[in-house]
C-alpha cells in the first residue's frame, strides 16, 4: 500500500465497484407467461356454483387418507388411467358393447348418436371440475359417455330391469360391487349429473319412459347397502343434483330441516359431551325418523335417530362432509352432524352408551374406533353455528343444562363437601397443634 502512495482509506474506497444489474430477457418472457396463463389446479371456476366436484384439500387427506380417492374404478377424469383401477377399465367397454345391442334394434341408435349428445355439454362439465382438465373434446366426451353408461348399466342390472349375463364378475364377486357402492360416492370420483340424465334418457328402450327415473335407480343400487326402507326413495322428491353424491346426501336431508334464514341470528353454544350431559339429567332416546340428521331435543332429551357406522357409512359421511367443506353454495347439514357428534363423544365411554341407546350400530369394532373415527370426521369443518340447522337445539341444551336443577344441585354438593373438607382439615390441624403443646408442657423441665 505504502508503495502505491495511496492511504488504507483511500484503497478501500476505491475497491467498491458500482455493478449495474440487467433483467434476464427469458426471465422476464416466462414471468409474463405465467401472468397470462389461468390456474390450472384451482381453477378460476371452482368459485363458482356450478363448480361442484373438487380436489380435496391436503388437509382432509391427512386426516382421511385415500377416502376420497377411487379403489378399483375411476369415474370421471381425476384418476382416469391409474394403474390400479384398469381392471375395470376394460369391462366398462364390454357394458357400453351390451347396452349398444340392445339398442340398435330397438332404437336404431348408436355410439356416435351418444357421442353428439353428450358433446353440447362439455363446457358445463368442464366447469364442474375444480381443477383444469387436460383432455381435448374427443377424449373429454368419450370418457363421460363410457362412464355414464358405465353407472346406468350398473344402476339398471342391480334392479333387475336388464338381464345379468352369465358369471359376470361385477356382479358376482363380492367384494367387486361392494367396493362400487363407496367408489361411486368418492368426491374426486364423479361425473355431472346433467351428464347422466342426458345418456340415461337416451338410453331408454321403447315402454321404460314411464317407469324408474335415475334418481330412484341410483338411490334403490345404493339402498342395497345403507338398507333404508323402501318408500323413502319411492317417495322421494326429486333434487337437483349435480352428481351422484350429492344425490345421495340430498336425499338423507328432509325438507323441514331448512338452514335459518340469513336475518335469523339466534344466540348459540357448543354442546358438552354426554358423560356431563347425563350428570346433569339429560337422556338419549332413539328415536324413529326417516334420516339420522332428523336431532331433536325435548324435556331434557335428546331423540336421535339410528345410525349404522360401518365401512360404506364412514366413506359417505367423510365424503359428503368434505363436499359441503369445498363447495361454497350447498347446505352444511352434514357438517353440522359431524360437529354434534364430535361434541357429544369425547371418549368410547360415550360411544357405548350410544349403542346401549340403540342410537349407534357399530359395525367398525370397538368403541374405540369409532371415537376415532367421530373425532376425525369433525376435523377442520366449519360452519356458521348461528345459522345450521341445529342452531336452535344447541341454544336449548345450553339452556337447559345451565339452568338445570340437578346442575346446581351437584354444583352446590361439591361446593358444600369442599368446605366441609377444609373444615376437616383444619379442624384437625387445630386438634394436633392443641395435642402437641398439652404433652409439651407436661414433659418439659420445671425452671
Amino acid at each position: 500500500m505504502a508503495e502505491m502512495g495511496r492511504t488504507p482509506v483511500e484503497a478501500e474506497a476505491t475497491s467498491h465497484v458500482i455493478r449495474i444489474w440487467e433483467v434476464n430477457k427469458e426471465r422476464l418472457e416466462s414471468m409474463h407467461k405465467k401472468i397470462q396463463e389461468p390456474p390450472r389446479l384451482l381453477s378460476k371456476s371452482a368459485g363458482k356454483k356450478s363448480c361442484c366436484i373438487f380436489r380435496v384439500p391436503q388437509s382432509f387427506v391427512e386426516v382421511h387418507g385415500k377416502s376420497y380417492e377411487p379403489h378399483i374404478v375411476s369415474i370421471g377424469p381425476y384418476h382416469h388411467g391409474e394403474d390400479h383401477v384398469k381392471m375395470i377399465q376394460e369391462h366398462k367397454w364390454r357394458y357400453l358393447g351390451n347396452l349398444l345391442n340392445r339398442l340398435k334394434n330397438a332404437k336404431g341408435l348408436g355410439l356416435e348418436d351418444f357421442l353428439k349428445a353428450v358433446e353440447p355439454l362439455e363446457m358445463k362439465a368442464r366447469e364442474c371440475y375444480s381443477e383444469t382438465i387436460h383432455l381435448d373434446t374427443d377424449e373429454f366426451v368419450e370418457l363421460l359417455v363410457l362412464d355414464g353408461i358405465f353407472l346406468i348399466e350398473l344402476f339398471r342390472l342391480v334392479a333387475g330391469l336388464v338381464a345379468v349375463e352369465a358369471n359376470d364378475p361385477l356382479i358376482s364377486v363380492t367384494w367387486i360391487l361392494s367396493s362400487f357402492y363407496k367408489d361411486f360416492l368418492r368426491l374426486e370420483n364423479q361425473i355431472p349429473y346433467s351428464v347422466l340424465e342426458c345418456l340415461f334418457d337416451l338410453s331408454k328402450l321403447p315402454g321404460e319412459e314411464s317407469g324408474h327415473t335415475l334418481a330412484t335407480l341410483a338411490l334403490g343400487f345404493f339402498n342395497n347397502t345403507m338398507l333404508r326402507p323402501y318408500d323413502d326413495i319411492a317417495n322421494y322428491k326429486y333434487h337437483e343434483g349435480v352428481h351422484l353424491l350429492d344425490l345421495v346426501r340430498s336425499s338423507f336431508i328432509p325438507s323441514d330441516l331448512a338452514e335459518p334464514r340469513r336475518d335469523v341470528i339466534p344466540v348459540t353454544h357448543t354442546i358438552l359431551p354426554i358423560s356431563k350431559l347425563l350428570y346433569a339429567g339429560i337422556n338419549f332416546n332413539a328415536a324413529p325418523a326417516d334420516s339420522f340428521l332428523a336431532v331433536k331435543f325435548r324435556n331434557g332429551a335428546f331423540e336421535m335417530p339410528s345410525i349404522t357406522i360401518d365401512d360404506f357409512m364412514t366413506c359417505f359421511l367423510v365424503n359428503s362432509v368434505a363436499y359441503e367443506q369445498c363447495h361454497s353454495s350447498c347446505s352444511k347439514h352434514f357438517s353440522v352432524y359431524a360437529s354434534l357428534l364430535g361434541s357429544l363423544v369425547n371418549t368410547s365411554t360415550d360411544v357405548e352408551h350410544l349403542c346401549d341407546r340403540n342410537i349407534i350400530t357399530n359395525y367398525l369394532g370397538k368403541p374405540a374406533e369409532v371415537e376415532r373415527f367421530i373425532y376425525n370426521l369433525e376435523k377442520d369443518v366449519a360452519f356458521d353455528v348461528d345459522r345450521c340447522y341445529l342452531s336452535s337445539l344447541f341454544k336449548d341444551v345450553h339452556d337447559y343444562y345451565c339452568y338445570s336443577w340437578r346442575v346446581q344441585w351437584a354444583a352446590f354438593k361439591y361446593s358444600y363437601r369442599a368446605r366441609l373438607q377444609c373444615g376437616a382439615v383444619i379442624l384437625l390441624f387445630l386438634t394436633v397443634a392443641q395435642t402437641f403443646f398439652t404433652i409439651y408442657s407436661a414433659v418439659r423441665p420445671q425452671n
